[in-house]
This record gives structure tokens, sequence and C-alpha cells, in this order.
């Protein structure tokens, strides 16, 4: 009996692996076909689906690193849908489906077949950030598509403001997708993943994971971002006061917006202090600076520059963006630090980042948008409003060049900070 289980597990991955071929086969024929109707956003949506399956198989030449095969049929489903039937509603539906498979299958290889470790836990939450990055990237593309190729993907006849509304709607199913899609990993979870005794064994090209990573940052730029303490200190002072200034002159002018910006602003940039005194970690003064810098920014727009300087929407994205990814990258790192459960070499863990913020952003497109649509039932100002399809869609371009300079700059100041974290979570424990 016992050699009969042991011949079944042997079994399991060839079968899985022959099912998983057989829908990616079927696939890269629709793939095809979708190219030779000229119908270029599934031609790609398709391929990119095809591409991450296959990755584990090139990168470890094994045909059998396939994920699940059931995922890649809820992949199939709207693909097959999309050409049989054409575009519907429920087809809009259904690609969000396929984007949180896709998001899953994605997980579930790199829970696999890398060496990168994750908690239960963890795993899951990746999958929906996953999920929403990966809606975010698509419509992206799809304008990027529109700007360049001269393409009706986003618009299709609508009005910016009827393009952002259905845009966001897509983020929203993509949210409950991606909710549904962890829900479903948390079964996979346990069917799919090797032991990690199983997988050390199994993979012995994989390199362990090191004791410590080098430094990032080029000693060129290390030291020309050298400033005293106090210097940061002081301009982290002037910008607080600035920022009351900007609360009392809204309130002077009964100005709701203004009100609502600075004085949220101004909490924000003693949120450093409190956890010095509640939690025992100290920061930086450059820490404090930048934050500090991003929401002062957020604040002057929302006084007059966004309307005054056009691109001074893009500088506070991208520097709200930055903070974003610097506390992702330190909470991530300093778990890495703390466990052995979790472990993310430094190529993911830039991924990783890239992927928190742009979830981060979708949902942070979402709130704005349901602030700004409140405010227009209840005729009210609203305290954060959107301003059409290209506003949202260069928002999110410029989150992503945020969480770049968080991932590749920052990251040299955020690494002491990690530590704290880490030896924050550890006297906790042995408290």
């Amino acid at each position: 009996m016992a050699d009969v289980r042991r011949g079944a597990r042997r079994e399991e991955p060839r079968r899985n692996a022959a099912l998983a071929w057989l829908v990616t086969i079927v696939l890269v024929v629709l793939a095809i076909g979708h190219g030779g109707t000229r119908s270029y956003r599934w031609f790609a949506f398709t391929l990119a689906a095809v591409a991450i399956v296959l990755l584990p198989v090139i990168a470890r030449r094994d045909p059998l690193a396939m994920p699940p095969w059931t995922l890649l049929v809820l992949v199939l489903l709207p693909i097959v849908h999309a050409t049989v039937l054409g575009e519907s509603f429920l087809t809009t539906v259904e690609t969000y489906v396929a984007v949180a498979a896709i998001a899953l299958v994605a997980v579930v290889e790199i829970d696999r077949f890398t060496a990168v470790r994750m908690t239960h836990g963890f795993a899951i939450a990746l999958v929906v950030l996953t999920t929403l990055a990966v809606a975010g990237a698509w419509n992206v593309a799809q304008w990027v598509a529109d700007v360049t190729l001269g393409t009706d993907y986003i618009l299709t006849g609508r009005s910016e403001d009827a393009a952002n509304r259905a845009m966001m709607i897509d983020f929203a199913y993509a949210a409950v997708a991606g909710l549904a899609a962890g829900v479903l990993f948390d079964r996979l979870f346990k069917t799919y993943s090797e032991p990690v005794s199983e997988r050390s064994a199994t993979s012995e090209n994989e390199e362990p994971a090191p004791d410590s990573e080098p430094d990032p940052v080029p000693p060129l730029l290390r030291d020309r971002l050298d400033v005293p303490d106090e210097i940061v200190r002081r301009l982290a002072r002037v910008m607080q006061v600035a920022l009351a200034g900007i609360l009392l002159y809204g309130l002077v002018t009964r100005d709701l917006p203004t009100v609502a910006n600075a004085a949220i602003a101004l909490a924000i940039t003693f949120l450093p202090a409190v956890l010095e005194r509640d939690a025992r970690l100290p920061l930086e003064p450059g820490i404090v600076f930048w934050l500090t810098a991003a929401v002062f920014l957020h604040a002057l727009g929302s006084a007059g520059f966004y309307g005054l300087i056009g691109q001074w929407d893009s500088l506070t994205h991208t520097m709200s963006a930055s903070i974003v990814a610097a506390a992702g990258y330190a909470v991530v790192r300093a778990i890495d630090l703390h466990t052995d459960e979790v472990y993310f070499p430094p190529a993911m863990l830039f991924a990783f980042i890239l992927v928190f913020v742009l979830a981060f952003g979708v949902v942070w497109e979402l709130f704005e948008f349901g602030i700004d649509w409140s405010a227009r039932v209840l005729g009210i100002d609203a305290v954060v409003s959107q301003h059409g399809l290209s506003d949202t869609i260069v928002d999110l371009v410029y989150d992503v060049v945020g969480a770049i300079v968080a991932a590749v700059w920052g990251s040299f100041y955020l690494t002491d900070l990690s530590n704290r974290i880490a030896g924050q979570f550890e006297s906790e424990n042995s408290g």
C-alpha cells in the first residue's frame, strides 16, 4: 500500500505537467489566432500568460516545472470566451478572473521554483497585491498602446471621464478577484507547496540565502548624499512650520481641501516622533526629511500648486510612492532578517517593491475615485479628486518611478531601519 502511494506521488507531477502543457498549447494557438485577426490586446495578454507559465521550465530546463493545470484553465476561460463570443460585460469580469489566476500562477511558481521563502499569510497577501499590480500594469499598457500606436482600447469612443470611471470599475473587479484568488491560494498553498526540506533536497543548483546582502548604492552616490544631520533636521522643521501656515491659510479662507490636506500632512510629520517614543524605533533624519518633504509637497499642491504647475501632481506622486515603497522595503526586509521562514533575494525584493507600490497605487486611485464621487453626490468640495483617465494613468506611471527610486537609491538609508525593526521583533518575542 505504501509503495502504491509513493508511486502515485511520483506520477502526479507528470500528470499535472501533461495537462498543463495541453492547456498551454491551446493558449499558444489562441494567441496566434488573435495575432492573425489583429486582436492585439488579447494577443499580448495571452502571450504574457504563456511567458509566465513557461518561465520556470526555461530557467530550470525541466518540462515538469509547470504550475497547477487547474489555474491555467482559469486563465484560458476568458480568452476562449473572447475568441468565440467576442467582447461583452462577462468578458470584462472574466478578464480580471484571468488576471487573478495569472497572479496566482506567478506566486505559486515563485514559491515552488525559486529560492524565495514565504509564510502562508505572506504568500496570500502577495497574491492579492500581484493581482492589483497586474491590473494596473495592464491598463497602463493599453493606454500606452492607444497613445503610441493609435489603438482605442481604453477610450473606445468614450470621454476621458467615462473611460476613467470604467477603469475604476475594472480595478474594483480586480480587487474582488484578487481577494478570491487569495482565498483559493489558501487551499493551493497546502496542496502545491513543497516542504522546505524537500525543496532543499531537490534544488541543488539554487544558492542558499546569504547572511548579508551587498550594498546596492554605488560609493560615489553614497558619498554625495552625506549631509549633516542637523541641517536635515532644520529643513524638516521649516517644512513643518510651513505646513502650519498652509493650515492657517486654509482655515482663514475656509478652503476645506486645503485644511484637510494640510492637517493630515502635518499630523503625518509627527509620526516619526511617535514611532521613536512608543515603538522605540529611532529614525535617521534623512528618512524623517523624506517623509516630511513628500507630505509638504502634496499640501502645497492642494493649496494651489496643482493648478499652477502641470507636473506638480507627478512630483508628489513620485515622492509619495517612494515613501510607500520605503515602508514596504523596510518591513519586508526586517521580516526577512527576523525569521528564516521568509527570504527574498535582492532581485526578488526589488520586484516585490514594484508590485507593492503599483498595487497601492491602484488602491489609492480607487480611494480617490470614491471620495471624488461621494463629494459630487453630496455637493461638497472633494478633499482629493481625479481629473480624467490620463491623470490616473500618469499617476500610476509615476508611482512606479517612485518605487524604483526607493528600491535603488533609498535602500541605503533603509537598511539600518530594517535592522532596527527586526531587532524590535526579536525583543518583543523574547520579552
